[in-house]
């Protein structure tokens, strides 16, 4: 396919491709006010974020409030909330839309595989990545384990035909490099996300990189 180590990247969403962080957090703390429970700073939901909606709407509630009444009807808020409201401040991060003209001028397949809902991760890259094309982008869906379970990861794999070991896995959590470590593919930890340089490491991350255009350093 090229003359490349890897044949293709799957790219985490939140806290790798787009910086969606202050939108979830305001959301989220919409909700917690509307109900009278205390918010959070906006660097606490940067460990609420990653194993999807319905995780992130537990972690940000009062321990003694994460009961299935409270979480199914905050949950539903913060639905409403958040599809008005997703992209007052997400944008890509600084350097994205030049690593990808780079990836796709170099003839390399490019998947988005999320946790975040289906719905919304299509949104997003549709909305916000526009200039790029994206051979299969993946949300959470019904019936497929979320990350780090590998089904995901797998089955892009499988649908662009290409092994998982040519595979370039970025992301900025330990579910990313988790699920990269299992899936067989190669794990980059992105250091502009959501969570530390330590926790990717520990996480089985090979690879870590400050900005996205250090990724053609892999591609050598």
């Amino acid at each position: 396919m090229n003359d490349y180590p890897f044949d293709a990247v799957i790219f985490d969403l939140d806290g790798t491709l787009l910086n969606t962080l202050e939108d979830l957090a305001n959301s989220m703390n919409r909700v917690l006010l509307q109900n009278g429970l205390p918010v959070h700073h906006i660097d606490a939901y940067r460990y609420f974020i990653g194993d999807g909606a319905f995780e992130f709407v537990t972690r940000a509630l009062p321990e003694d409030k994460r009961i299935d009444t409270i979480i199914t009807a905050c949950l539903d808020s913060f639905r409403i909330d958040y599809r008005l409201n997703w992209n007052v401040k997400t944008t890509p991060y600084e350097g994205v839309p030049e690593m990808l003209d780079a990836l796709i001028a170099r003839k390399l397949k490019l998947a988005v595989l999320s946790n975040k809902p289906h719905e919304y991760t299509k949104r997003c890259v549709t909305a916000l990545l526009p200039k790029w094309n994206f051979n299969i982008v993946l949300g959470q869906r019904n019936g497929v384990p979320r990350k780090p379970d590998p089904a995901g990861a797998l089955e892009v794999a499988n649908n662009l035909n290409i092994s998982p070991s040519k595979f370039l896995y970025l992301g900025d959590t330990s579910i990313d490099m988790k699920t990269s470590v299992t899936a067989g593919m190669y794990p980059v930890g992105v250091l502009w996300g959501f969570r530390t340089a330590e926790e990717l490491k520990e996480s089985g991350a090979r690879s870590l990189i400050t900005h996205p255009l250090e990724i053609l350093s892999l591609l050598k």
